[in-house]
């Protein structure tokens, strides 16, 4: 049988890890946004797992809402234009909004995302990244709530894939070579 673990070079961050820094986030945003109505917006298909997890930790009410965006660009790399093939379902006007991502890396989509977002008029927009990659950033982001700063490796587990494989992995991980043909 077939398993994931064989295709693992290096676990980054355990999964007891990832669950005790989104336990501290979770703390932290229902202190921040205590006595308002929280709408997590998650950036599909990676943040799906991230928000799950880190919502459980918020003790607020809260609604939840997706988005799917297609980068367009080199296969690994983000070129910035963006497609949105998933838009939201609620109205954001007046509404206090916390995007919800598994990983910034060049923060290109992410920029775009949030000043298409802005222009919804919501009464606050803010951003909650289980990790940030090191050293790469190509635009200056304010990432309120950041879980991991990483180096510039590829990554998968917790939601983020190779392939659209690896998402179900309860760590963040780097593939050896031959997963990927490398």
């Amino acid at each position: 049988m077939e398993t994931y673990a064989d295709d693992i070079e290096n676990v980054l961050i355990k999964a007891d890890e990832i669950e005790s820094k989104l336990a501290e986030m979770g703390e932290q945003i229902t202190r921040d946004y205590e006595g308002r109505h929280l709408l997590l917006v998650g950036v599909l298909k990676g943040a799906f797992v991230v928000m799950a997890d880190l919502s459980r930790h918020i003790r607020l009410p809260l609604e939840f809402d997706f988005m799917a965006v297609s980068s367009y660009g080199a296969a690994t790399k983000t070129s910035g234009v963006v497609r949105i093939l998933k838009d939201l379902d609620h109205d954001l006007k007046d509404r206090d909004v916390l995007v919800v991502e598994d990983i910034v890396d060049s923060g290109l989509t992410l920029k775009y995302l949030l000043k298409n977002l802005a222009g919804r008029k919501p009464a606050t927009l803010e951003v909650a990244a289980l990790l940030r990659k090191e050293g790469i950033q190509q635009v200056p982001l304010d990432i309120r709530y950041c879980g991991f700063d990483i180096p510039n490796e590829f990554v998968v587990g917790y939601g983020l894939d190779f392939s659209e494989r690896y998402r179900n992995l309860p760590y963040i991980g780097t593939l050896k070579p031959s997963a990927y043909g490398g």
